[in-house]
């Protein structure tokens, strides 16, 4: 008789041939930088998140560092916005003053930036508005492109781009490469789901879109064979790795960019599907274990890199 319980008997056995292990090499932990001083404030939809002033942030940076996270992702949260989200390119902007003030402090840590518009604009949308309405692809290119180039010149490691705007990833290799900066890898947010899963991080980022939807720009849920077009088009461009967001209700999405694509492969384990976990763990409905077992699924379908809210709880549970 085939008995494949023998291999399931102790612990010992079942860490020996497990298939699909975590490591804090795939994780990268996102953090939301926010003016003034002295500011660690919890994000009422996100236990456990925060926004961190720059000075408060760097001793996040040390905590997280000391727990073997090696790699951050950030988002800025400005005080001043208008139509065409300058501050998301200025060279004194939050974002800009924070990568130097944690590489003057901690030059190890890896610093990816998200590349967008939405916190930056009065009226919440990832790209320039036109008087319809209308989000235009093409005149919001260029200001992609001097956000990406204010990042590389701050020091940033690595630029995300996570508009989904047509063409954004050559645009932001060509500004990038034309400056000096051809070894700063672009991580694109290539099938990018227009979904609910979102709304904590609209709060976190208060970058909630001040009338319609992201609908014309993202993907549509349902849609399986155009993410693997957006994949492929980011890869055409120049793309060193791309992504899949969210994560849980997109894992046949994740594992299709695998199984097509020999590519460096992230997904985001967004903030809806955190808070809901964490609801979850608080009020007693579930164990903290499904926080290994939820990543274990991103990881098992064929993700190489996980963003994630939960990064500390995994270095911890490693300790």
């Amino acid at each position: 008789m085939n008995r494949t319980r023998r291999l399931r008997r102790n612990p010992f056995i079942r860490d020996m041939v497990r298939e699909t292990k975590l490591s804090l090499d795939d994780f990268i932990y996102p953090l939301f930088i926010v003016e003034g001083e002295d500011i660690k404030r919890e994000i009422s939809s996100m236990r456990g998140v925060y926004h961190f002033s720059i000075d408060k942030v760097l001793d996040e940076i040390k905590e997280i560092m000391d727990l073997g996270i090696k790699s951050i992702i950030l988002f800025g949260i400005p005080n001043d916005k208008d139509s065409i989200g300058s501050e998301a390119y200025s060279s004194q902007g939050i974002i800009q003053r924070a990568i130097g003030e944690i590489k003057k402090k901690f030059p190890e840590i890896y610093i990816v930036t998200d590349v967008c518009m939405c916190e930056y604009t009065s009226h919440g949308h990832c790209g320039i508005v036109l008087d319809n309405g209308d989000v235009d692809n093409d005149k919001t290119l260029p200001y992609l492109g001097k956000i990406a180039l204010s990042h590389a010149e701050a020091g940033a490691d690595m630029v995300a781009p996570s508009d989904m705007m047509d063409g954004r990833v050559g645009y932001i290799r060509k500004i990038l490469d034309e400056n000096g900066f051809e070894m700063i890898p672009i991580m694109a947010y290539s099938a990018k789901y227009a979904s609910a899963f979102y709304g904590p991080f609209r709060e976190a980022a208060a970058s909630a879109p001040q009338w319609g939807d992201r609908r014309s720009y993202q993907m549509d849920p349902a849609n399986s064979n155009e993410a693997i077009r957006e994949v492929m088009y980011d890869i055409e461009e120049g793309a060193d790795i791309v992504m899949v967001k969210p994560a849980l209700s997109y894992l046949d999405i994740i594992r299709r960019v695998k199984d097509n694509f020999r590519m460096p492969i992230a997904a985001y384990n967004v903030s809806g599907e955190y808070s809901m976990i964490k609801n979850a763990i608080e009020n007693g409905i579930v164990g903290e274990e499904i926080i290994m077992e939820v990543l274990t699924s991103i990881k098992r379908a064929g993700a190489d890199i996980i963003i994630s809210y939960f990064a500390k709880d995994v270095a911890k549970s490693f300790k």
